[in-house]
């Protein structure tokens, strides 16, 4: 029971489509599935990692995000900035994009990877999450197990139905649709930085 409850978590905080949704179906869209599912991979290890923070001691948890907040936010809203003007389509062709774009899996997993971990949001919402369903109490190491893992696996089963249902419909879209899938996902990570970065200095 306590696997299923934080497989949902996980699969609640990895829905909402934000800059790393944006970003997953871009890469897929250039790349084809498993170049979007390694996006995901790297977003799916990286909310792993805060719950097992949060599962091993939610006191200790809280108070380290304090003291990090800060300059997490600083750097993830910078990193989110850049990516927003990297991003951004400056009338390349199609097919010239598609090529720029391409990226080792790795890398791009490495990239959602620190994107996540220095999202204010993530931090928030597993704070909140844990908190609100009693996980922050989990004491045994097998309770903590299955809480990361089924945090792991909700965050996965959320990034292989997006970039399966995108790399599925590729080829019945507009061929336009990659072009302004582009400019949001740069719109977007735009707007989170700014927000991020906003809530940093505040």
């Amino acid at each position: 029971m306590l696997f299923v409850t934080s497989m949902a978590m996980g699969l609640a905080i990895a829905a909402p489509l934000g800059p790393i949704g944006a970003l997953c179906i871009q890469r897929t869209l250039a790349q084809g599935f498993f170049a979007g599912l390694a996006g995901g991979l790297g977003t799916a290890l990286a909310d792993a990692l805060y719950a097992s923070f949060a599962a091993a001691g939610f006191a200790t948890f809280a108070a380290t995000l304090a003291r990090i907040s800060t300059p997490l936010g600083l750097v993830g809203g910078g990193f989110l900035l850049w990516l927003a003007w990297k991003g951004w389509p400056r009338g390349v062709p199609a097919p010239q994009a598609a090529a720029a774009a391409q990226r080792p899996a790795l890398a791009t997993a490495a990239l959602t990877f620190a994107l996540t971990i220095a999202n204010p949001a993530t931090i928030l919402s597993f704070a909140a999450i844990f908190a609100g369903l009693g996980l922050a109490e989990t004491a045994s190491l097998a309770s903590a197990v299955q809480v990361v893992a089924g945090v792991f696996a909700g965050s996965m089963l959320w990034w292989f139905i997006l970039a399966g249902a995108v790399a599925a419909l590729h080829h019945r879209l507009p061929t336009a649709f990659a072009l302004w899938v582009a400019r949001v996902s740069s719109l977007m990570m735009g707007g989170f930085g700014l927000w991020a970065l906003a809530n940093a200095v505040a």
